[in-house]
């Protein structure tokens, strides 16, 4: 069976996922408040590379940028921002359509499932201080079939 990361177009298919999605965040005035602080200049290639990772895609995001404790560092001590949380995923759906996955495909209800997941679970688990990540976390996977046992960030 073809991996996710294939059915998405490899690196570069989620390359324009995460450039429609960033696009679609720095419109929104509540997610982009997540960015007011600045971003990497590079944050679509590496959310791409990430996402990669992910979905079954090669490892570049953890030899190249970090591990799953780095990232999750990052999104972490924010207090809980569930209707920032739930933006995102809606800006997310509007990506997946910016991007031509159309409604019916069963690859966009796999990312869609991802993208809510790791943004309600991983991104957001340790709201009270980054300090409360754990060294060592790794990548989450996710298959067609949901989160892949056993794979990163606890399983959640």
């Amino acid at each position: 069976m073809q991996s996710v990361y294939d059915a998405a177009g490899g690196y570069e298919g989620l390359l324009r996922l995460a450039r429609a999605w960033h696009a679609r965040v720095m419109a929104d005035e509540v997610v982009s408040h997540a960015f007011s602080h600045g971003f990497h200049p590079e944050h679509s290639e590496r959310l791409g590379a990430y996402w990669a990772e992910a979905l079954g895609g090669p490892t570049t995001f953890t030899t190249e940028y970090g591990d799953e404790t780095s990232v999750v560092r990052i999104h972490s001590g924010n207090g809980p921002h569930e209707e920032m949380d739930q933006r995102a995923i809606t800006c997310f759906d509007h990506a997946l359509e910016d991007v031509g996955i159309a409604a019916d495909d069963p690859l966009r209800h796999v990312l869609r499932d991802y993208f809510a997941w790791a943004t309600t679970t991983t991104m957001s688990r340790y709201d009270r201080s980054a300090d409360d990540v754990p060294n060592g976390l790794t990548i989450p996977h996710w298959s067609w079939h949901g989160l892949v046992p056993g794979s990163g960030a606890d399983g959640g």
